[in-house]
């Protein structure tokens, strides 16, 4: 399966595409296909990069 979230690294801002309440996230780790992003209103959230792709939040 194909990540779909290859080109996130470490600080970036993203937000989740089908949770708009959690937020501007920033990214704290990428490992594989597993992306931990720690959001505003939904603290800290680890997502499958193979099933969800992050937005990224230009600045």
């Amino acid at each position: 399966m194909m990540d779909l979230n290859a080109f996130l690294e470490p600080g970036m801002l993203v937000r989740h595409p089908n949770q708009p309440d959690w937020g501007l996230g920033q990214v704290q780790s990428r490992i594989d296909q597993r992306i931990t992003v720690n959001f505003e209103h939904a603290g800290k959230v680890t997502i499958d990069g193979r099933v969800i792709a992050l937005r990224p939040e230009l600045p």
